[in-house]
């Protein structure tokens, strides 16, 4: 009896054991296997290289800059809101670096503008320069004015900015002796003495209608003026959009060849 028992025992534990060989064999992957690869590491983040740094760089306020006149502008024609065009003719420099590049451009507009009086007056033009457009295209707000203009222009510049034109009241009165005296010789020698009193006369009146209806000299700058400028403010430039290559070059001029 317990011979028969102990025999279905062994009997339904082989069974058992087959049956877990064969499951054991079903789930196993066909062909060698190796150990799964560690995963490495995930990198830790770097910063792009078009990310920004944040730095700013300062122009101070008083810096001077040196600007070449785009467009004409005279007094006989300007007219407040008349816009205005310049481009820098001198590089800037901050800390042994270039922050304001040759040929960067500069807009502005005409806020003032009086024509010379017919007695008496000067020409007299006000500019305000608003926006830096550097040669990559990054653009500020500007706040300067001009110092000095160029000497060839025969005009002056204030500390307040005001272009001020030649005068005309030497002409004018060399214009009126002139003609007098003109008109005093005629008379003498049409009626001698007496006459040349009255020629004097009519010559004095003459000169003098002529000054007092012809204005004096506009005040005018050409295309291609020298001027400087002064920032009334700190120009506030962004570090990551003032780098520059062949700084200061001027721009080659190409002169095509006549055909053989």
């Amino acid at each position: 009896m317990r011979t028969a028992l102990r025999v279905q025992v062994t009997v339904i534990l082989l069974f058992l054991s087959l049956g877990m060989a064969r499951i054991a064999f079903a789930q196993a992957p066909d062909g060698p296997q190796q150990d799964a690869p560690t995963p490495s590491p995930k990198p830790s983040a770097s910063p792009s290289p078009s990310a920004s740094t944040g730095t700013m760089v300062v122009v101070p306020s008083g810096t001077r800059i040196a600007v070449v006149l785009e467009n004409g502008i005279s007094t006989s024609t300007a007219k407040p809101g008349d816009s205005v065009y310049f481009r820098t003719s001198f590089p800037i420099t901050i800390n042994n670096k270039v922050v304001m590049p040759v040929g960067s451009y500069l807009r502005g507009e005409v806020t003032e503008a009086k024509r010379p009086g017919r007695v008496k007056g000067k020409g007299e033009l006000r500019l305000k320069l608003n926006t830096l457009i550097f040669p990559n295209g990054y653009t500020v707000d500007l706040n300067a004015e001009p110092h000095s203009t160029d000497s060839s222009s025969q005009t002056k510049t204030d500390s307040e900015g005001k272009i001020t034109g030649p005068g005309g009241k030497g002409k004018d009165a060399a214009t009126i002796a002139t003609t007098t005296a003109t008109g005093a010789g005629i008379g003498a020698i049409a009626d001698g003495g007496k006459g040349a009193g009255i020629g004097a006369g009519i010559g004095g009146v003459a000169g003098l209608a002529a000054v007092l209806l012809s204005r004096g000299p506009d005040a005018q700058l050409s295309r291609g003026s020298s001027m400087d400028l002064i920032l009334e403010h700190d120009l506030q430039l962004d570090g990551d959009q003032i780098h520059y290559t062949h700084v200061g070059q001027p721009n080659a001029v190409i002169v095509q060849q006549p055909a053989p």
